[in-house]
């Protein structure tokens, strides 16, 4: 198929809600090579439709690394059904070319969806891995929900995009958290107590 330009922050489209497929159609199964297509020309790990301009509810993902053969994982029409744990995320976005900051992610989730030739599927991603915030990130895309937005410091991550020369934070797209910020307060509470320790011992 082909590769596509990748819709940057600050245009209006990645912060649309994008449509259900209703037939996993020989249109959307192109969308869906465009996809790739796209995501291993940038070495990303995940791509929704939105981001290349196209607002319906698909995404692709392959967190194969190195020498690993590519996997490439196919979600249309996805569900989050289960989800739970929480995890510092440092993230980036192909929509934020070299940008990255911690943001707060579910640790654990399970997500039902399509494939491309439209069989129904379900998926546990586990213990804060990299395909368990992936799916969040890329889920996100769909509801027009940037990763920013579950951004755990605004003034740092507002520094690292001005130095991209990207827009600033949205405040008022940041989300309420309130689950998700008192555990991962606890798990900063226990790393700085852990480097206490450590610091103490090596004195």
């Amino acid at each position: 198929m082909s590769i596509r330009k990748v819709v940057k922050y600050g245009e209006s489209s990645l912060r649309q809600p994008s449509k259900e497929v209703h037939k996993v159609s020989q249109k959307i199964k192109n969308l869906v090579e465009d996809l790739l297509d796209t995501l291993y020309a940038q070495n990303g790990v995940g791509l929704a439709a939105p981001q290349i301009g196209e607002n319906y509810r698909v995404f692709v993902i392959d967190v194969s690394t190195g020498n690993e053969p590519l996997n490439p994982m196919v979600f249309i029409n996805p569900k989050i059904i289960k989800k739970s744990g929480a995890v510092i995320s440092h993230e980036g976005c192909l929509s934020f070319p070299e940008a990255f900051t911690d943001v707060k992610r579910y640790a654990n989730v399970m997500i039902k969806a399509l494939d491309s030739h439209g069989r129904s599927f379900v998926l546990e991603a586990k213990d804060g891995s990299l395909l368990a915030r992936a799916i969040q990130h890329e889920f996100d895309h769909l509801d027009g929900v940037l990763f920013i937005d579950h951004v755990i410091n605004r003034f740092e991550a507002d520094k690292v995009l001005q130095e991209h020369n990207l827009p600033p934070v949205e405040v008022d797209k940041i989300l309420d958290e309130p689950e998700l910020t008192a555990e991962i307060e606890e798990i900063k509470a226990k790393q700085v107590e852990k480097e206490t320790k450590e610091s103490k011992e090596n004195a």
